[in-house]
């Protein structure tokens, strides 16, 4: 297989952004096939690439020029689309959430794992990034000792009047609930959110800020302040206390600037510029392995144990408790990629 062809179901803005990645930066695939709920949606992305429009997600998943399949509907549709690709034996990448509750997750997981085949990757795009992965590489290495607490903080300048309190969990929390079990090669046992005062600027359906805790297998704390009207920009934070010292995630990189009196760096406004790098490496490294018939991605496990999660914290933020975490043990098909 020299080209990939990718059928691409959901042609809103990620989608969007894909096939224009896919088609003018990335190299060793081509979208033939693309769907939308919204036809006008649908017929503005297939003129992106050359593609034509499908009915539906069965008709791009099935197709005979489709090798593999990019899911970017909205979350609830997700875990049909996946399901239909893991029937047809492709490849699927599936934009977060995998689905929008852990039973479909639970599903998919077990789909997959009957065909014994890996196919499923879903779309977390931080450990991709440059900075996690360098944090990555020196946890790995052993050379600052075990990891003891995590320290995170995830910002946004605002949100609009429809961002409600489970939405600081389901939307924005998801990403550090992958990508930090992964950096520490750790998984979660419990899971607390804890809501003092908000902001001025927030509205009566959102708690902001939020305070998150999660403790994991191996005894290490992780906080993560969730705050979506900081109002000066958009600002994720990471850093990691081991027992020889502290790795602390590089800020991006802008010019500093000196001029009357005062000494400034940007700060970045969109979460799309902030990881744009890491949405190009992602996508690519996901053409390249499918091509190979290989999965190196976040899997369809790691979907269920974000959902799991999630679940956990959104019961804490109503409660205010400590919940435990039970997803049960990681099967042994996702130990290895085959």
């Amino acid at each position: 297989m020299n080209v990939l062809k990718v059928g691409v179901v959901g042609t809103g803005a990620i989608g969007r952004e894909h096939i224009e990645r896919i088609t003018n930066k990335l190299i060793g695939a081509k979208v033939t096939a693309v769907t939308d709920i919204n036809e006008a949606n649908a017929a503005k992305a297939a003129a992106i690439c050359g593609a034509r429009v499908e009915k539906d997600s069965a008709a791009v998943v099935n197709a005979a020029d489709v090798d593999a399949v990019l899911v970017c509907s909205w979350g609830p549709a997700h875990a049909a689309s996946v399901l239909q690709a893991i029937a047809a034996g492709k490849p699927v990448f599936c934009e977060k959430p995998l689905a929008t509750t852990a039973d479909d997750c639970k599903k998919i997981v077990d789909a997959e794992v009957a065909g014994g085949k890996h196919l499923v990757q879903v779309g977390f795009m931080r450990r991709y990034d440059k900075g996690y992965l360098q944090m990555k590489k020196i946890i790995d290495s052993g050379e600052m000792g075990a990891p003891l607490l995590v320290h995170c903080a995830h910002r946004n300048a605002s949100v609009d009047k429809s961002y409600d309190t489970p939405m600081a969990v389901n939307d924005t929390a998801v990403h550090e609930i992958d990508v930090l079990h992964w950096l520490i090669n750790d998984e979660y046992v419990s899971a607390q959110v804890i809501i003092g005062k908000s902001t001025k600027h927030t509205h009566s359906k959102l708690k902001d800020p939020q305070f998150i805790i999660l403790r994991t297998k191996g005894g290490i704390t992780i906080d993560i302040e969730i705050f979506v009207n900081c109002k000066f920009g958009y600002d994720i934070q990471c850093e990691v206390c081991c027992e020889e010292g502290v790795i602390r995630m590089p800020e991006p990189s802008f010019p500093t600037l000196r001029k009357d009196k005062y000494r400034s760096v940007y700060i970045e406004q969109d979460w799309r510029w902030r990881f744009a790098d890491a949405y190009d490496v992602e996508v690519q490294d996901w053409i390249n392995s499918a091509i190979k018939g290989e999965v190196k991605g976040p899997t369809a496990w790691d979907g269920y144990m974000v959902a799991v999660t999630s679940d956990a914290l959104v019961q804490s933020q109503q409660t205010g408790q400590t919940v435990p975490i039970a997803a049960g043990e990681r099967p042994e098909f996702y130990n290895t990629r085959l």
